[in-house]
């Protein structure tokens, strides 16, 4: 592990990434370039003590969440991941024993710009790693959720306010076949990962329709479907789901649309405008 250089390698990409990039206010008196450290620590979810020793060239080996972490809030590029791994004495930047968290720079680029459709990247155990504002005004904005519950198959069963559970999907099990379906693939293909399984047993201890599914031993895994969402600004959605898998890694792209022109997509640009604020609390 080169201390040095990666203390270099940290401070050089922190300085190049504006509060802007990454969804934070500008603010005032910053008296450096580019992001605080106690930010990077925050999009890392990591403790600020940890990042600035790394920065400081004072900590010993990060392990790969750690790694992992940091690459994804300095927006680091495939290559510049890797070398940050190699920096850090990590050989191999992908651990065979769960899902890649690194999305690609081209697919945040991606996911940025689609502004008329509803964009969230998943890993394959369903947790959120992207979304764009409108996925975050139609599902609920992720970014206010501890990195345990930015799960989407979690926030489905299991959303603290039983009012939210189902997305406004309730009356369709497609959607939570699907989700169960994705679980199950990942328990099979991680058989030691304790994130993914931890959260079958929470699953199966606090929701008789998840164990129903779970029971069933279904695998049925729809890239292509029409869902209807109760959503609580704008009404009844119905919503044209699409979901690319990133080849080479074990990451899904998930893009609601509507058809242009068509009162549903006029509703979403209305969702866009109102972004997330909640209509669902009694005034």
């Amino acid at each position: 592990m080169d201390r040095r250089a990666l203390a270099a390698f940290l401070r050089g990409h922190r300085e190049r990434i504006s509060p802007g990039d990454v969804g934070l206010p500008a603010g005032t008196r910053r008296r450096t370039p580019g992001l605080r450290r106690e930010e990077v620590a925050q999009l890392a979810m990591i403790s600020v003590d940890h990042y600035s020793r790394l920065e400081q060239g004072r900590s010993r080996h990060p392990s790969r969440a750690v790694l992992n972490g940091i690459a994804r809030a300095l927006r680091l590029s495939g290559q510049e991941r890797e070398h940050l791994f190699r920096l850090a004495g990590q050989a191999e930047a992908r651990s065979a024993d769960g899902p890649d968290e690194e999305v690609p720079a081209g697919t945040l680029q991606l996911v940025d710009r689609m502004t008329d459709a509803g964009v969230v990247v998943l890993d394959g155990g369903c947790r959120v790693l992207a979304w764009n504002p409108l996925a975050a005004a139609l599902f609920e904005d992720f970014s206010a959720l501890g990195a345990g519950d930015r799960n989407i198959v979690r926030r489905y069963f299991l959303h603290p306010d039983p009012s939210k559970r189902g997305y406004g999907m309730g009356d369709s099990p497609l959607f939570a076949r699907t989700a169960v379906s994705y679980l199950r693939v990942a328990a099979t293909r991680y058989p030691h990962h304790e994130e993914i399984h931890g959260l079958i047993r929470d699953l199966l201890a606090a929701s008789p329709e998840f164990a129903g599914l779970w029971r069933d031993q279904e695998v049925h895994i729809d890239h292509h479907s029409h869902q209807v969402i109760e959503h609580p600004a704008v009404g009844r959605l119905e919503l044209d789901f699409e979901v690319l898998t990133l080849p080479g890694r074990d990451q899904q792209v998930v893009m609601v649309t509507a058809e242009p022109g068509s009162p549903v997509h006029r509703a979403l640009e209305l969702l866009r405008v109102i972004g997330t604020q909640d209509f669902s609390a009694p005034r």
